[in-house]
């Protein structure tokens, strides 16, 4: 006796499904006996600020000399 496409697609999905979870639970519960695992909120923080300010730097930076140029710069993106 075959078994369907959708019957076989299913019977897939289900064991992913069950797979994922098993996986989640046994990271929830080493997340739960390890306790903190030393990652710093704050150096995170430090990190997102020099990147964005770094990144409006540089837009800045290209902006001016945009500007500086009065327009020239047309076509040398092939614009």
């Amino acid at each position: 006796m075959k078994t369907s496409l959708l019957l076989r697609t299913q019977a897939a999905a289900a064991t992913c499904v069950w797979a994922l979870r098993t996986r989640l639970e046994e990271a929830h519960a080493e997340a739960r006996d390890r306790g903190d695992r030393g990652d710093s909120p704050i150096s995170t923080v430090v990190i997102i600020i020099a990147a964005v300010a770094g990144a409006l730097l540089i837009a800045g930076g290209l902006a001016a000399a945009y500007g500086r140029a009065n327009g020239r710069l047309d076509g040398i993106l092939g614009g």
